[in-house]
């Protein structure tokens, strides 16, 4: 056991000598399209040679996936009193991350027992082990309908809903809210396993914290869900996120202020905001003095300050419109 956790605990390019000579072939590669000659037919020899150069690499990489997933299959107490540090495990989840940035390789993982223990590790004592597990989904569900389907299926979201809300490390709850954002895109059934979990709640305690790292992913997502579904932006209203996308408005941090306009744009879309009892236009007056006040503190910038706050002074212009149907004095 000890000699396989070894093996497997290497980075894969230790291992580089068992694959084909890359070097020859990149060689190989430009000496056939280095735009010096015309093109020509491989023959079936440089063919058969070239498929099973990349078949090699294939292989190794899989075989690469099997031996991270035996150490994430390890049990914690077995990994310790072999010398294995959480930051061994933090180095070789770095390069599952490396790994599943491939859309099959990200199935595979699955498929070969591995995504199982990843969600395991959401559940590790080590904050930043719980943090990275959460960035390694993230990328493998990105734009991954099928990879998105396994983790669903497998209690993904479940785990990661704990994390977001309840993790006791802030880097982990906002790791896990990257990867709840990943995970629930063009997903329905993650769309709707969010609103029953109460993961608005969530949202709205991100947005109350003192982590702008954390608020942007928040407003980010949020912006989403808006604009994907009339009754999101209901739920939005009735919790109370208009007063709290006001307050940001006013935020240091430039990604807040934007994404905290463009929330309040969206729920002015369509006058939606006027849905539930008009909520917003009750507080109305403390828009219209956070708006001015911002709009008066982008009047003092210098230029070089007013070509970067371009996104921003468009929402300010376009959100006062929405409101008051006359344009700002920007």
């Amino acid at each position: 056991l000890k000699w396989s956790l070894s093996l497997s605990l290497l980075p894969s390019n230790s291992m580089a000598e068992e694959g084909p000579n890359w070097d020859g072939l990149l060689k190989w590669s430009l000496s056939h399209a280095d735009g010096t000659r015309p093109t020509r037919q491989l023959s079936d020899k440089d063919r058969k040679w070239f498929a099973e150069a990349m078949q090699s690499q294939t292989v190794d990489v899989v075989k690469r996936l099997k031996e991270i997933t035996q150490v994430m299959q390890t049990p914690q107490q077995v990994l310790e009193a072999h010398q294995v540090t959480p930051q061994d495990i933090q180095d070789l989840l770095d390069e599952l991350q490396d790994h599943v940035e491939s859309i099959d390789l990200a199935n595979d993982l699955h498929s070969i027992g591995g995504l199982v223990p990843l969600l395991g590790y959401l559940k590790n004592s080590n904050a930043n082990i719980r943090a990275k597990s959460a960035d390694v989904v993230s990328t493998m569900v990105e734009n991954n309908p099928r990879s998105q389907q396994s983790v669903m299926e497998s209690n993904g979201l479940e785990s990661l809903l704990l994390n977001f809300t309840s993790d006791t490390d802030m880097h982990s709850r906002t790791q896990a809210l990257g990867a709840i954002s990943s995970l629930i895109r063009n997903n329905n059934s993650g769309i709707t396993g969010f609103r029953i979990a109460n993961g608005y709640i969530g949202l709205r305690d991100a947005l109350e914290s003192d982590s702008v790292r954390f608020q942007r992913k928040a407003l980010n997502l949020l912006h989403y869900l808006l604009q994907e579904n009339d009754l999101d932006c209901d739920i939005a209203i009735h919790l109370g996120f208009h007063g709290l996308m006001m307050n940001l408005v006013s935020s240091s941090d430039a990604d807040v202020r934007e994404a905290a306009l463009r929330g309040l744009l969206d729920l002015a879309k369509d006058r939606k905001y006027c849905i539930c009892g008009s909520t917003i236009e009750k507080g109305d007056e403390k828009l219209r003095q956070i708006l001015q006040d911002r709009i008066k503190g982008i009047s003092f910038m210098s230029q070089e300050d007013l070509s970067a706050a371009k996104e921003e002074r468009q929402l300010l212009d376009s959100l006062w419109i929405a409101f008051y149907n006359e344009p700002s004095s920007l």
